[in-house]
């Protein structure tokens, strides 16, 4: 254990010393601990007002609105947010879930031809020591041009920092006897060693924050981009920061963000999974919200989706910020003669498409070949660099149209697709990995939301089956996921007694998680608490697992 005036810090991973020494120097560790002791007691409140919006909803029955205290700022039409540098105008493709940690994947994407790099340390990310410290300092490495043969940092697709969410913690590092904030450990260090070299070259210092749930918490990184800024000696509102609007509550709320954070804003944007899991979260044990099997009847099209778009672009546009969507999942076959491979491209061309003609200023791709043809896209179907002039003033979104639960029922194929996806994300996070490649896609924290969400869902509320008027019980779930044992084997590859013995880990855990009587809140702090995952680290560690996503299904 390093001490440091009042810091405590976990010695380095094996193999990643000069790493470690380069990321926590006496003046980074200071700069830590202002940071964290500055703003540490701020998150406790923004957590707590969580909570105990949780708990009036549950007491109350009520339902989210608009907020009466803020409707001067939603009615006051002057404000805007302020312009966004030159390299942010153009936000057509981002590739996202770039694990910072993978450094060929990295190396990939700063020689791409994408817009940005959504660098995440969030969903797609498996927070162990190791990977923290090695996807920072190749942030650093990047910034820095020490990788051979890539464009310089000012060249390259621009760097969107996602640091983790408020849930995640740090466990690797203590100040003033506490646990850190983990967006609080990535973002400081990220700012601490490369804000400076990025202002100069016109390239950041650009993030984006994650599971924002209302005006307040955005107000608080408000404050830590200020504080920041200062600290450093930094223009202010040279940061700027997208938010995702990942949570029901948030959708009532994106006017109040975006002025919270109008100095610093880079837009907002929305997504799928996360935003749709939100609602067994907030409102899962209410029958008028129970969502139905998302492999069949959830997508964009549907009211409450597609209604929270056409807000989110709204609202940006009217506000002259930058409305982003979400990323495509699928994967393209090898084969780019192949039938399938048009039959992929041609689907990820219809739903990006959707999004294009609601006005969003760009979205986000895994696959980097689904770069140029997605740029192509936005060339044939927008006009400019953005769409900031589709105010979309021909639509009303009213809370009904926000809240409304899509018609449909609950398959069998649904049930089994959403416990393997839960169970390999687990196995993933055992394995030192944050997403993997299932059946041509890939999934990670967002898609494993989704899925243990909707299984504990139907637990609960007993639903029957469109297949055969089965009910979905414990007892069917524990059975149906047995019975997947063997193609889950397949998925991971499944060679030793160990990769055995950790897949049967995971489905234990995940069985654990979906019979819980009250919903855990987030499945990623549920596992970043749990001593299996937190015992399995130490074998990550020892450098026994290459956290890099298994070959495509």
């Amino acid at each position: 254990m390093l001490v440091h005036q009042g810091v405590e810090l976990e010695t380095p991973p094996s193999g990643l010393e000069r790493e470690f020494h380069t990321l926590f120097n006496s003046d980074a560790l200071q700069f830590l601990s202002e940071l964290i002791s500055t703003f540490q007691a701020e998150v406790d409140k923004v957590l707590n007002l969580r909570a105990l919006r949780k708990v009036q909803l549950d007491l109350t029955g009520e339902l989210p609105g608009f907020l009466k205290d803020t409707a001067h700022i939603r009615n006051d039409p002057s404000w805007r947010v302020s312009p966004v540098p030159a390299r942010l105008h153009c936000r057509h493709v981002d590739v996202g879930d770039l694990s910072p940690c993978d450094t060929k994947r990295l190396i990939m994407g700063l020689k791409s031809t994408a817009q940005g790099l959504q660098i995440d340390f969030d969903d797609g990310n498996c927070p162990t020591y190791r990977n923290q410290i090695k996807g920072i300092y190749n942030v650093y490495q990047a910034v820095h041009n020490q990788f051979q043969d890539v464009p310089p940092i000012s060249q390259a697709p621009v760097l969107m920092l996602r640091p983790r969410a408020w849930n995640m913690v740090e466990h690797n590092m203590m100040v003033n006897g506490r646990e850190v904030p983990g967006p609080l450990f990535d973002f400081g260090l990220l700012m601490f060693h490369n804000a400076k070299l990025l202002l100069q070259n016109q390239s950041g210092p650009f993030f984006y924050l994650s599971k924002v749930e209302s005006y307040m918490e955005a107000r608080l990184w408000s404050q830590i981009f200020f504080w920041t800024e200062k600290k450093l000696g930094l223009p202010v509102g040279c940061i700027k920061a997208t938010v995702l609007i990942e949570c029901v509550l948030a959708s009532f709320e994106m006017e109040e963000i975006l002025y919270e954070l109008k100095e610093h804003s880079a837009g907002l944007n929305c997504g799928i999974w996360d935003y749709s899991a939100s609602f067994v979260n907030k409102f899962g044990h209410r029958t008028d919200f129970l969502l139905p099997d998302r492999s069949k009847y959830v997508d964009m099209e549907k009211r409450f989706l597609h209604s929270y778009m056409d807000l989110l672009v709204q609202t940006c546009h009217r506000r002259g910020a930058l409305a982003t969507g979400g990323m495509a999942a699928l994967l393209l076959p090898r084969d780019n003669e192949s039938d399938l491979y048009k039959t992929v491209l041609s689907t990820a061309t219809r739903l990006k498409l959707l999004e294009i003609k609601a006005g969003v200023d760009g979205f986000m791709v895994y696959d980097m070949d689904l770069i140029e043809p997605m740029q192509k896209l936005f060339q044939l179907h927008s006009h400019g660099q953005n769409q900031l002039l589709q105010l979309r003033e021909d639509i009303t979104v009213t809370p009904e149209d926000l809240l409304i639960m899509p018609a449909g029922g609950v398959t069998l194929y649904g049930l089994r697709y959403n416990i393997a996806v839960g169970v390999l994300f687990i196995e993933a996070w055992l394995s030192g990995r944050g997403h993997f490649f299932y059946l041509g896609k890939v999934e990670d924290s967002a898609t494993a939301e989704i899925s243990r969400s909707q299984v504990w869902q139907w637990i609960r509320h007993q639903v029957r089956l469109e297949d055969d008027g089965t009910v979905v019980t414990r007892a069917l779930v524990s059975s149906l996921a047995e019975g997947l044992m063997e193609d889950l084997k397949k998925a991971i590859h499944c060679q030793t007694s160990r990769d055995k013995q950790r897949l049967m880990t995971a489905v234990s855990m995940f069985l654990e998680i979906v019979q819980k009587n009250d919903f855990p809140e987030f499945l990623t702090t549920y596992l970043n608490l749990d001593h299996t995952f937190l015992s399995s680290q130490s074998q990550h560690e020892n450098g026994q697992r290459d956290p890099v996503p298994k070959a495509r299904l």
